[in-house]
């Protein structure tokens, strides 16, 4: 049979008359949004992938430049609703390093501790969801159920201020935290097991090499799972990481679908270890400033400054231009979804169409995050 394109639409993409609608796993965030994928099938296997980006631009890199710098991290916060917590972090630093400010230990321990909580949460609804895994699902809810006491928020927390955060954790708060580590301890195991067996069956399908990985740029637990040993929080440590002995890990080398899962999980002890020493330390700590006061119109000098952390799909970094003004001149993203899409142009072909689904989900990518 002589081979054929076809057009996928996944999420609100599948409106714009597709010749094929792919489901994803009910639930699942990458549902949301949209994306395109152009495919060339010789009979139901895919020979050639060419991800289309660009259905959901969002404008947000613009929008920026028409914004305070107060009011930067809450639209940071929505390009990647899996990442908010870390997308505000990220742009927080970064305006912290540009305008010379120390933000006070408590506001530090706290930001680790729900970056953390962040982290743990996105890898538990990318599982949860992937295999249907009710456990690891409920412990998401209860990582949410979490975040919502400790910022107000369930999806976007807006709880970062430049010089720290607008609200920390409380003892009692603390308390339940560390409740939800010793359910994260009970289970992670199990969790792992199980995704291990469901997705035994796609060893060896939508690989991407190690080359390849480099060549996209592709960070996160995608890179990991292709042989690439990179984590921001151990090679360039931010807020306290270089005072928890982080994990170095053996990068595995499949590649595959089961790989990228295996990464994503193997990241859980270390998370979990992370929340219960910053919880005993703020503990310790006892009540404090959370953030550094600022004058009523900010302003970060004129620079060219980089800054990048390990967000839960991979690296997010931001690239402030400054000339002195309350908004940036520029303000530039590197988020881990863009370079994760369009690494599926080398993995996919050679997929069966009947387990492309398994392959997208597989990438972490949120579509929002692509079209920022």
């Amino acid at each position: 049979m002589s081979s054929h394109e076809v057009v996928v639409g996944i999420g609100m993409a599948r409106f714009l008359d597709p010749d094929l609608a792919l489901e994803l796993a009910p639930g699942h965030p990458s549902q949301h949004g949209a994306l395109q994928l152009h495919l060339t099938l010789d009979a139901d296997v895919i020979i050639a992938a060419q991800p289309q980006v660009g259905l959901l631009h969002r404008s947000t890199e613009k929008l920026f430049e028409a914004r305070d710098y107060r009011q930067l991290m809450m639209l940071a916060n929505r390009h990647d609703w899996l990442s908010s917590f870390s997308s505000e972090l990220a742009i927080a630093l970064v305006l912290e390093t540009a305008m010379g400010i120390t933000p006070p230990e408590r506001a530090t321990d706290s930001r680790m501790l729900l970056a953390e909580l962040n982290r743990i949460s996105a890898a538990l609804l990318l599982v949860g969801t992937a295999i249907n895994d009710q456990p690891a699902l409920a412990l998401r809810a209860a990582g949410t159920d979490l975040q919502e006491a400790a910022t107000g928020n369930r999806v976007h927390p807006m709880v970062n201020r430049i010089g720290g955060l607008a609200i920390g954790p409380t003892p009692q708060w603390l308390d339940r935290l560390t409740s939800f580590a010793d359910e994260l301890d009970a289970h992670c195991a199990g969790i792992t097991a199980r995704a291990a067996h469901a997705l035994a069956p796609l060893a060896g399908v939508a690989v991407l090499t190690r080359e390849d990985a480099i060549a996209y740029g592709v960070t996160g637990p995608v890179a990991q799972a292709s042989g690439l040993d990179l984590d921001i929080r151990r090679h360039q440590p931010y807020l306290g990481y270089e005072g928890f002995g982080l994990t170095a890990g053996t990068p595995l080398v499949g590649g595959d679908i089961p790989g990228r899962y295996a990464a994503l999980l193997a990241r859980l002890p270390d998370s979990i270890a992370i929340m219960r020493a910053c919880a005993e330390r703020l503990l310790a700590l006892g009540d404090g400033p959370i953030d550094v006061p600022l004058p009523k119109v900010v302003r970060a000098p004129e620079t060219v400054l980089h800054g990048e952390i390990e967000g839960p799909l991979g690296a997010i970094g931001v690239l402030l231009a400054s000339v002195g003004d309350k908004a940036p001149l520029r303000l530039k993203l590197r988020t881990p979804s863009f370079s994760n899409v369009q690494a599926m142009a080398c993995a996919l072909p050679g997929v069966p169409l009947e387990q492309l689904s398994a392959a997208v989900m597989s990438f972490f990518l949120m579509s929002g995050d692509i079209d920022r």
